[in-house]
């Protein structure tokens, strides 16, 4: 009776989304209740092409579909096969046909997609002059690349002002050229967002010859810009990630590439003298006047082996040598009397090396450097005595 009955196999429904499960099958299962029921609802994975969005607890939406019993609990249940935000259902029906009508036209064709560049000195960013959008942008850029010029155009983002105050936005920066362009804002409802889904911002940011990420709303959001820009980010954050490169970064390929083209310089520097000797060596092969100039060689690197050995033996030698003569010079009496000693002697020449050796009036010889002389014994002090003895 379900399946004959036509008005059961195509019901719109409205209700509030509660006990809502993604099954690992694709499948989502839910349930729709108002004030006046409750009815079990499934939307197969086949079906999921009508579902524009991710269905959550106590949304109020518009379920299609057909009504149909489910034998194995003897139950019946909504089968959907598309299903629309109550409420704000115009707006994505609006969104919907003018995304088909720009893809038909080519304007979402990766064709059309410029590349972004890698490494920019001038970044526009076209978004309101307040909110987070902007500082995240701002931060994130100062942080990967404090050299980086932002050129900030402070658009309309909401409200009937909006579309036009973009537009103006994406061309002013456009005559400005900039490197790369992030248009976006924070996150909304689709209402707050809905300029970045009019036909003339999309228009703008396709016409555009400079380089445009989209980064409106959050990660879940979705607009008409997305598909026209040349790269979306799913953040402003995310698009200042990808608009700047990290300075570190930059840095560290530098120096790769260097020590890769260093490497690859001695490499090839490498292969070529192996090449030119082996080359050589296969001409004196087959030589005989080649074999000679081996033997040769062979010869005279055995006499400069001997000659190596020989100096170094020299050397070594000498090395000795010298160290023997400052043993020697450390032992000379004559090195002591050049260094401003002296040496002191009674008549008989024996060295005078205490007091207890000497009287006043006894006579010595001290003998320096450069001769030596006759003295007479004056005053004997004694250490810590304090006092002389005598004197005369």
């Amino acid at each position: 009776m379900f399946t004959q009955d036509y008005l059961l196999q195509s019901l719109l429904v409205r209700g509030e989304v509660s006990n809502c499960k993604y099954h690992a099958s694709g499948h989502i299962y839910f349930t729709l209740k108002d004030p006046g029921g409750v009815v079990n609802c499934v939307m197969f994975a086949g079906n999921r092409a009508g579902l524009s969005f991710r269905l959550a607890e106590g949304q109020q939406v518009i379920v299609g579909g057909a009504v149909d019993v489910y034998a194995k609990e003897g139950k019946y249940q909504l089968y959907a096969r598309q299903i629309k935000l109550a409420g704000s259902g115009l707006l994505y029906e609006k969104f919907e046909q003018l995304k088909r009508e720009l893809a038909e036209s080519g304007m979402f064709s990766k064709e059309y997609k410029q590349p972004i560049p890698k490494y920019i000195r001038t970044l526009g960013v076209v978004t309101a002059d307040t909110g987070a959008a902007v500082r995240d942008i701002i931060q994130i850029t100062r942080r990967r690349n404090p050299y980086i010029q932002i050129v900030l155009y402070p658009a309309i983002v909401q409200g009937e002002a909006a579309v036009p105050s973009i537009v103006r936005g994406i061309r002013a920066l456009e005559r400005l050229g900039v490197d790369v362009m992030i248009v976006g804002r924070g996150g909304g409802s689709i209402e707050d967002l809905w300029a970045f889904n009019e036909r003339e911002v999309a228009q703008a940011v396709f016409d555009c010859s400079v380089p445009v990420i989209s980064a409106v709303g959050h990660e879940t959001d979705t607009t008409i810009i997305d598909f026209v820009s040349d790269l979306r980010a799913p953040t402003p954050s995310a698009a200042a990630e990808l608009a700047v490169a990290d300075i570190r970064e930059i840095l560290n390929e530098l120096e790769e590439y260097r020590r890769k083209l260093q490497q690859g310089i001695q490499r090839r520097l490498k292969d070529s003298r192996m090449t030119v000797k082996q080359a050589e060596l296969q001409l004196k092969a087959f030589s005989p006047a080649g074999r000679i100039r081996e033997k040769k060689m062979g010869l005279l690197g055995m006499e400069e082996q001997l000659q190596n050995r020989m100096n170094r033996l020299l050397q070594e030698k000498r090395h000795e040598l010298e160290l023997h003569i400052q043993r020697l010079k450390g032992l000379s009496p004559l090195e002591k009397l050049s260094s401003g000693y002296s040496y002191v002697s009674d008549r008989e020449g024996r060295n005078i090396r205490s007091v207890e050796q000497v009287e006043p009036g006894q006579q010595v010889t001290v003998r320096v450097k450069d001769g030596s002389f006759e003295a007479s014994v004056g005053a004997i002090s004694r250490s810590g005595a304090g006092k002389q003895e005598s004197q005369v």
